[in-house]
């Protein structure tokens, strides 16, 4: 499927009298699509034979751990539980690692079975009455054929005097060099919308700032590196367009100065810096917890010892006084007056009187004891009327 909708997408590409049958973009996204799922199930695939490795591993583990509980019990009637407790735990965390894998390989199982509907999208989209015609005159070729093409064929270096080459034959582990765009030509995509083909490595590997680039042809190698940040622009550009491809090329890196396409205007240019600058405000109450500050509390346990001898010693003490002839009979008195007003009356005669002050004494008041009990007379020294 993939290799239909390449050979259709390189055959169609630049000409003008495209056929009414068939979308084109529709095709390059169903191209897209086809990408995507393929590397899915390489991830996923690439998970199970890891899968299948730690599943080697455990199972020698396993049996070894047999033979040697073999042979420490043998025949023996009794065995220390220190020799036998550790190798039945291994045992146990050995068959809870099975388990694991088992669950794991479900899981993969599952979204194996979860991404076939997507392949019946193509078949529903492009039958094979749409697509015969167009295929009728074309050479599928897969990937391997692809570079197989192109076996032999190097770049010369010495051409690109400011360019670093690699070539596998005298690069080691170079199967693990972040190849970008995920394997696929870079001049391929910049140049002829979007077409992926996937890259060549023994063409030549180019390295332009710190990354690592490589190409389906030698024509394409020696355009792209010419001028690296044009090619790798205009992939921006398509990416933009084509939000997929951030995804399946892997492009997160790029797109960190990339204005979106949907927010930039009709006469802008989509590859710009973005805006780093913004206005912010943050506000914190001032006490956004309630205080209960009890100002009686004392933590120091010196200090409440200090106040309870004191109230102990407080309830043994008799408190005393005395008077002295000054003092006595004599109290503070407070008094308040209103100033007079000044008022005038005339009567015929003037006449007075005079009341008696009432006054009365207490005596035994003073000098008892807690001891003595009090007893008090109240004696009455009012003059009478007839004295004043």
């Amino acid at each position: 499927m993939i290799y239909k909708y390449t050979a259709i997408l390189e055959k169609m590409y630049g000409k003008q009298s495209k056929t009414n049958l068939l979308n084109l973009t529709q095709i390059k996204e169903a191209l897209y699509n086809a990408r995507q799922h393929e590397a899915f199930l390489n991830i996923i695939l690439s998970d199970i034979i890891t899968c299948a490795q730690q599943v080697d591993l455990i199972d020698k583990q396993y049996w070894a751990q047999k033979e040697q509980l073999r042979d420490t019990v043998r025949l023996k009637s009794a065995v220390p539980t220190a020799q036998v407790y550790p190798l039945f735990i291994s045992l146990s965390n050995l068959w809870n690692s099975f388990q694991d894998e088992i669950v794991l390989l479900s899981v993969l199982s599952n979204m194996t079975t979860n991404l076939q509907p997507f392949l019946g999208l193509h078949e529903e989209l492009f039958p094979d009455h749409i697509l015969q015609p167009l295929l009728s005159d074309l050479t599928i070729k897969t990937d391997e054929e692809r570079n197989k093409e192109n076996e032999g064929i190097h770049i010369n270096p010495s051409n690109f005097s400011t360019q670093e080459w690699y070539f596998p034959e005298n690069t080691a582990n170079y199967e693990r060099l972040p190849i970008q765009y995920h394997g696929f030509c870079g001049y391929t995509v910049a140049t002829k919308d979007g077409l992926l083909l996937p890259g060549n490595p023994n063409i030549g590997i180019l390295k332009h700032r710190e990354r690592y680039y490589i190409f389906s042809s030698k024509e394409g190698a020696s355009m792209f590196a010419q001028d690296p940040d044009h090619y790798i622009s205009l992939i921006g550009e398509n990416a933009k367009q084509c939000a997929e491809l951030i995804q399946l090329l892997e492009l997160h890196q790029q797109f960190a100065s990339i204005t979106p396409y949907s927010q930039a205007q009709a006469t802008e240019k989509l590859f710009m810096k973005p805006i780093t600058k913004c206005n912010s405000g943050t506000q914190t109450d001032t006490h956004f917890m309630e205080s209960n500050i009890v100002k009686s509390y004392e933590w120091n346990e010196w200090e409440l010892r200090r106040k309870a001898i004191k109230l102990t010693n407080l309830r043994q003490k008799v408190t005393h006084s005395m008077q002295t002839h000054s003092s006595h009979m004599r109290r503070e008195n407070f008094t308040q007056v209103y100033l007079p007003k000044q008022v005038g009356t005339q009567a015929k005669r003037d006449n007075s009187s005079n009341v008696p002050k009432p006054q009365v004494f207490l005596a035994g008041l003073r000098g008892c004891g807690l001891l003595k009990p009090t007893n008090m007379v109240k004696v009455n020294l009012t003059r009478d009327i007839e004295e004043s």
